[in-house]
């Protein structure tokens, strides 16, 4: 079995963004060399997530109003007490989740119908990172 790691950076321009990275991941299966396994894609900060869904800009937008109404800005919670201010950003990377594992078959990312991989950011406008793990033959 053969392994290949890649980090992506990100620094958004928004408190809260939706970013298609499956053009990323592709290029970085075909950088690997590997044609069956399965790759990995994980945010490393506890306030971003990476997801698989659609890509239809008002579908992101429901996503996003679905997470705000989940968990709220709120100055109330105990987070923001120990001096930071983004304790909704946490639990909606909760909500979302931090990683997905996608199938790779044939050299090709085994999706269905419109999947698309999107990396969340809940509280960005700072340097972030996603780890690509591919593995497999």
């Amino acid at each position: 079995m053969k392994f290949y790691t890649k980090y992506l950076w990100f620094n958004t321009e928004k408190h809260r963004e939706y970013i298609n990275i499956t053009n990323e991941i592709e290029e970085i299966l075909h950088e690997s060399g590997i044609t069956e396994g399965m790759i990995l894609v994980s945010a490393m900060h506890i306030t971003a997530g990476v997801y698989i869904n659609d890509a239809e800009a008002g579908l992101i937008s429901d996503i996003d109003k679905w997470l705000e109404e989940l968990a709220p800005f709120n100055v109330n919670y105990e987070h923001h007490h120990m001096g930071e201010t983004n304790g909704d950003s946490h639990l909606k990377s909760l909500i979302i989740g931090h990683e997905v594992i996608i199938p790779v078959t044939a050299g090709k990312l085994d999706f269905g119908p419109w999947q698309q991989v999107y990396y969340a950011e809940f509280d960005g406008q700072r340097r972030k990172r996603v780890i690509v793990k591919v593995m497999g033959e």
